[in-house]
């Protein structure tokens, strides 16, 4: 599986640590971020000293409870608030964790919807963070919401929709359809952080000019949003844009990942109370936008080397003037982009054209034999 082993599978059952009298002063069925992931079994009594070392809490965010794991170095351990790590008294404590790690299975879930064209739109999401709101819960729902508006849709292009879990998830998926996926794959994103009410986010692709780019910006026009340069990833774009890879896949979040303007990512905090039903809908609305935006999208390709003559097909004036050369200017400019990679939208913006007259030449274009529409 590419570079990547997957690890053995964790179940766990129940997991606290009790004072002398026997009091859970920590307790995974109160929460279950009170464990620190992937931890093996344990059921030892220590000193409050000893304790410690297998402690983890957030000085800087006193009542949050982080979340933590460690997936590939075999440890225990326990995650509660700095509050609630102060309060404890020195004395001897007992840590129990009843869990198991041992080989298993992965479980993912994917949907490919046919459409009209086997070239194929990517939604891909995450299921692997507990109790993360936010940071999990938000991306199935709104991805959930889109499955259900695509499948009721007459859908041009294909769509392949993945529920997986984060890294691991994406990719064993990669390493099962790689090529597949980079033979097929138009645009693609990653849906994830879409709950709450503040800005929008943008991460583009590793390239930067992908069709999913430019129609991500287009429609991120309408709306506040900040633009993050791909250096600050951190989900499944790393492996969707890594260069041996390199699909087109960007993410359109809300509250971004790991910023100073998500501060309870990665915590309790990131509960309920931070997500709305206008924040899911917000997110829904512009993936929907992209979507039409990708459905209505027309992307052309030259099927002659060089500048083919227009004049021989009645598409250039027989008498060279400065007004005739005026008439054929978008003509021309629609040929010299029409690489596979730009659409009709794309090459209106760079000549400063109407979307309608550009589309209206490029099927010009296209009925003389010049041109072949591609998606």
């Amino acid at each position: 599986m590419f570079d990547w082993t997957v690890p053995d599978e964790w179940t766990i059952r129940d997991a606290y640590v009790a004072d002398e009298a026997g009091n859970r002063v920590v307790d995974f069925r109160e929460n279950n971020l009170h464990v620190l992931g992937y931890s093996e079994p344990v059921d030892r009594v220590l000193d409050l000293s000893e304790l410690q070392e297998h402690l983890y809490s957030l000085p800087e965010q006193p009542d949050a409870i982080p979340y933590r794991t460690s997936y590939y170095r075999r440890r225990w351990g326990f995650c509660l608030s700095e509050n609630r790590r102060k309060q404890l008294k020195p004395g001897r404590y007992r840590a129990v964790i009843d869990s198991d790690l041992k080989p298993g299975v992965m479980n993912y879930a994917d949907l490919v919807l046919p459409g009209r064209s086997e070239r194929e739109i990517l939604l891909s999401t995450y299921v692997c963070h507990p109790s993360m709101a936010n940071n999990e819960l938000s991306g199935p729902v709104v991805t959930m919401g889109l499955a259900r508006m695509l499948a009721g849709m007459n859908r041009r292009f294909t769509y392949r929709i993945l529920f997986i879990p984060e890294t691991l998830g994406s990719i064993v998926y990669l390493s099962r359809h790689l090529e597949e996926m980079k033979r097929k794959t138009i645009a693609g994103f990653v849906v994830t952080c879409v709950g709450d009410e503040r800005a929008y986010s943008f991460l583009p692709s590793r390239l930067g000019n992908t069709l999913a780019d430019r129609v991500a910006r287009r429609v991120l026009r309408a709306v506040e949003y900040k633009e993050y340069p791909f250096t600050e990833n951190g989900s499944d774009e790393r492996q969707y844009c890594s260069p041996l890879v390199d699909l087109p896949v960007v993410s359109i979040m809300r509250s971004k990942y790991d910023t100073p303007g998500f501060p309870e990512y990665h915590t309790s905090l990131d509960n309920l109370d931070l997500i709305t039903p206008q924040g899911l809908l917000g997110a829904f609305e512009i993936y929907r936008r992209c979507i039409d935006a990708l459905e209505n999208a027309r992307i052309y390709r030259a099927v002659i080397p060089g500048e083919p003559q227009l004049g021989k097909r009645g598409l250039y004036p027989d008498l060279s003037t400065t007004e005739t050369f005026a008439a054929v200017k978008n003509m021309m400019g629609v040929l010299a982009y029409a690489d596979g990679a730009h659409d009709v939208a794309d090459i209106a913006g760079i000549l400063g054209a109407s979307e309608q007259e550009c589309a209206a030449i490029a099927g010009k274009l296209s009925a003389a034999g010049l041109l072949e529409e591609i998606a």
